[in-house]
């Protein structure tokens, strides 16, 4: 089964408390890194939990608000000084790449690799794609312009039952086209079926990544049927008032996000600082979708596993 896990590096808000830091995770796709958000502390945190940032390719930042993006001059800043040469891809709004750009030029002018910044806006499009996943962005409900993430797999190959390709001496340079489901011919004319020589595919993984935003219908319609839902709950729901007024969501309203869409698994982050335990808006959460956990630093989850 190939590797794809979530490294929650922060999964607190605004402000930093000692408990947890800013927004900021790591997906691992197949032993390729992906950031999103880089809010600050998140090199001191990606340092703490092992993670290669010398590996990371592409940050996605979902909006300019400075618990988003506030870590990223710091930790471009450390890739020059440990001499990193691959260039590195932020996805980032049109305001956030002209200033990024200019802390770049006057604090890392010398850096030995290229930045390039992709434009993004609040409009549904994929904004990257490779072998072996693409990247959605879908637009939130926040006080400046936001968007979430969708990251799906492409479909996975088939698996070959090698006793039966051993035995029916099936080439080498045929595994491949067993493997995206084509039949196998014999020299001889006899077309072997492809479902004798393989077994289905491992499920492609969804994720989605919401935050910031307040309840949304439109939010419910992009992360429909996704098997990982990362939702923002900043507060519990006797602050509900509170949290439409800041454009933000309650756990409440999270939870309520992942049973109408239908996903399989919910995780809560962007806390209030005003919670020194966020058990409350676990079980909260719990009474409408119990297929819900709670972000913390350092946590990382296995997405294959339900």
């Amino acid at each position: 089964m190939t590797r794809l896990e979530l490294n929650i590096l922060g999964c607190g808000s605004a402000t930093m408390t000692p408990r947890h830091q800013p927004s900021c995770q790591v997906l691992n796709v197949r032993d390729n890194l992906m950031m999103i958000d880089c809010g600050e502390g998140a090199q001191l945190s990606a340092r703490i939990m092992r993670i290669k940032l010398m590996r990371m390719n592409h940050i996605f930042i979902s909006h300019l608000h400075g618990d988003h993006c506030f870590g990223l001059p710091g930790m471009i800043s450390t890739m020059a000084l440990l001499n990193r040469t691959a260039s590195l891809t932020i996805h980032t709004f049109k305001d956030g790449a002209a200033l990024f750009s200019q802390i770049l030029d006057y604090f890392c002018r010398e850096r030995p690799f290229e930045v390039r910044f992709n434009i993004i806006d609040t409009h549904k499009r994929v904004i990257h794609e490779d072998s072996a996943v693409t990247v959605t962005t879908f637009p939130l409900v926040h006080r400046v312009p936001a968007v979430g993430f969708l990251i799906q797999e492409k479909p996975k190959l088939r698996h070959i039952i090698g006793e039966e390709v051993n035995r029916l001496g099936i080439p080498h340079y045929a595994i491949s086209a067993l493997q995206h489901g084509e039949d196998w011919v014999t020299p001889e004319g006899i077309v072997i079926p492809n479902r004798q020589l393989t077994t289905d595919a491992d499920p492609a993984i969804s994720y989605a990544y919401c935050s910031d935003t307040k309840f949304s219908k439109r939010v419910i319609r992009n992360v429909e049927g996704v098997d990982w839902l990362y939702h923002e709950a900043t507060y519990d729901d006797s602050l509900r008032i509170k949290a439409r007024k800041r454009y933000h969501s309650t756990a409440l309203e999270a939870a309520t996000v992942a049973r109408e869409a239908g996903v399989k698994q919910l995780i809560l982050g962007h806390y209030s600082k005003r919670y020194l335990d966020e058990t409350p808006l676990l079980d909260e959460a719990r009474t409408i979708f119990p297929n819900t956990r709670l972000a913390n630093e350092g946590l990382v989850i296995d997405l294959n596993q339900p």
